[in-house]
């Protein structure tokens, strides 16, 4: 059996129109050869698909089991159809980026909600890793973008620096350095040192205190759990114990060389593979994302692009 989609629509349009002869007139299409088609897609079916007793055009019961069915397919092949549209007018069909956890999420997420709202076609996947191992993520699956804590410049790769994220020196509020109204080095030496397990092992962090006890962890939800049991003291991103420190569940450290230092992330992608429409439209997101609070709007260079189909959507675009 071989199926004819259009013999589908135009029995969609019999069904939606009420009659073979309003069906045609929609169509644009002869009445005979709205017949033609009815009668084709019985034979190749091999059932009768209307009562041809009534009025109306109605259909048997067998015939409603099918057009639920044609109905499906129909939807689908309009589906693949746009889909193919959309990729031939530049959109990637897959997207992939990944960022280390250090960093907040939230900035990330408000760019991917753009994509949503306004229904980009391309398949996103985000991951998190750690420390080195983002840029081992990175190369494993061949992802395309990454936002690194640390980025050493390198041939191949394009980078744009995002704000500084700030990291703060903590330990619980029972523990016994948040007691002390200064710390020196060697009071931290005295108690375990809680760090993030860097995968690539190609470098100790250099943050860590050098101390003999030294627990590592996998992310910072753990590392934050232990350091909230008393385990131990160690660095944690500022947005992530933001509430902790406010409520005094943790304290930052009076550390004589400094409790705080910031991170500079960087938003990489390489050179040998060109980023396609969603890529180029997701950096210009992140960047503004992590450079402002509140709704996003679209960035002016993707705006002109976006704003005739989005309207034609029905969707409000504001402009400015």
């Amino acid at each position: 059996m071989s199926l004819d989609l259009e013999d589908l629509r135009v029995l969609e349009a019999v069904l939606t129109e009420g009659s073979f002869s309003k069906a045609a007139v929609k169509l644009s299409k002869a009445q005979s050869a709205v017949s033609y088609h009815i009668k084709k897609l019985e034979a190749e079916l091999k059932l009768e698909l209307f009562d041809r007793g009534g009025y109306r055009a109605t259909l048997t019961p067998t015939g409603v089991v099918i057009w639920n069915e044609g109905r499906r397919l129909l939807r689908l092949a309009e589906r693949l159809e746009s889909l193919s549209a959309h990729f031939t007018d530049g959109w990637e069909p897959r997207l992939e980026l990944v960022i280390d956890g250090a960093l907040p999420i939230e900035p990330v997420l408000r760019a991917l909600k753009v994509f949503v709202t306004h229904q980009v076609p391309t398949r996103v996947q985000l991951k998190t890793a750690y420390l080195g191992g983002v840029k081992m993520a990175f190369e494993r699956d061949a992802a395309d973008l990454m936002v690194v804590t640390s980025y050493q410049p390198a041939v191949g790769f394009s980078a744009s620096p995002l704000p500084t994220t700030p990291m703060v020196l903590v330990a619980s509020a029972e523990h016994p350095l948040a007691q002390r109204a200064r710390v020196d080095h060697s009071d931290l030496h005295e108690h375990v040192e809680l760090t993030i397990r860097d995968p690539s092992r190609r470098s100790e962090d250099a943050a860590q205190f050098g101390g003999d006890r030294v627990f590592f962890l996998n992310d910072f939800v753990s590392k934050k759990q232990a350091i909230l049991m008393g385990i131990g003291f160690g660095w944690m991103p500022a947005n992530v114990v933001g509430e902790e420190l406010q409520r005094g569940a943790l304290r930052e450290l009076c550390y004589e060389a400094g409790s705080r230092f910031n991170l500079t992330p960087h938003l990489v992608y390489p050179t040998d593979r060109p980023l396609g429409r969603a890529g180029d439209l997701l950096c210009e997101l992140i960047q503004q994302a992590f450079s402002m609070e509140g709704p996003l709007r679209l960035p002016p260079s993707s705006l002109e692009r976006w704003v005739g189909r989005l309207r034609g959507q029905g969707v409000e675009v504001e402009e400015g």
